[in-house]
């Protein structure tokens, strides 16, 4: 059977993020999304999801772009500034390689981020990352052991489908992006298969630069094939607050009407595609 996971990242980074969540969920087909447990709207994505018992939550582990949950004091190298994460993936993964960031610091924070998640009560079914940090060669095991520490069972690799296709877009820095995180997922994901972890059968999504749009959706459906694909999206409302807020010149507001689109219901019910999730 063919089925469409629509995963909304960044859930509690900001109340309009999760009001996007919450309206995908009531009006579209969106059942899954991922929290990040370190940023000021956690608490209202708390309440929001537990008014939505059909959504089911990820723990966003985040390492860029955000704040900690342990406290800065005790992350010297994960949090230089003393207040938050490195701004990228691009500061990261250079101090990461260059030995600047001890994985110990890591390992404790993704561990903290993890709990302050489970503790919520809330329904967890798997784990990703924002930027993808997770399928870094040393912070993979980190994770596949916290997940075993948690009994989770299901992770998303973001090896993105048809890589060829979308390799040039947006300039020569994102192609090379794209290949690199294409070959890190495709990676860890043979790791994950070997330790018995479950993940989509495919994944899409617009990495660096776009947006998942209603067309697109419609374009993509008749084109699934067998199993799950995971289409990674990042809805939200307003644009003019949300680009600065996250660093980041998305539209936000073109996938929360995808993800809330009745088109995209309907056309899913004709083609017979069920809406999938990482629990099944």
């Amino acid at each position: 059977m063919k089925k469409l996971l629509l995963n909304a990242d960044d859930f509690g980074r900001d109340q309009s993020i999760n009001a996007a969540v919450r309206d995908g969920v009531l009006r579209g087909v969106l059942r899954s999304a991922s929290l990040m447990a370190g940023e000021p709207a956690f608490q209202d994505a708390v309440d929001t999801a537990k008014a939505l018992p059909m959504l089911e939550i990820g723990i966003h582990l985040t390492l860029v772009d955000g704040t900690p949950v342990l406290p800065a004091k005790e992350l010297p190298t994960l949090v230089p500034d003393g207040k938050a994460f490195y701004p990228s993936h691009r500061e990261f993964v250079r101090a990461y390689f260059s030995g600047r960031i001890h994985r110990e610091e890591i390992r404790r924070e993704l561990a903290a981020q993890a709990e302050k998640v489970l503790a919520t009560g809330l329904r967890v079914t798997h784990v990703d990352s924002h930027q993808h940090m997770h399928v870094l060669p040393g912070i993979f095991s980190l994770v596949l052991a916290l997940m075993q520490e948690h009994h989770l069972h299901a992770l998303r690799i973001p090896k993105c489908s048809h890589p060829a296709r979308r390799l040039l877009k947006n300039g020569l820095g994102a192609a090379i992006g794209r290949l690199g995180l294409f070959s890190l997922a495709a990676i860890a994901g043979r790791e994950a298969k070997r330790a018995g972890y479950a993940f989509p059968d495919a994944f899409l999504g617009e990495i660096a630069g776009g947006a998942v749009t209603e067309n697109m959706l419609l374009a993509l459906l008749p084109q699934l094939e067998d199993g799950t694909t995971e289409v990674m999206i990042h809805p939200g409302y307003d644009n003019t607050r949300l680009v600065p807020l996250c660093h980041w010149a998305h539209d936000f507001e073109a996938e929360a009407a995808a993800c809330a689109s009745e088109n995209v219901k309907r056309k899913m019910e004709a083609l017979h595609i069920g809406i999938g999730t990482f629990s099944g």
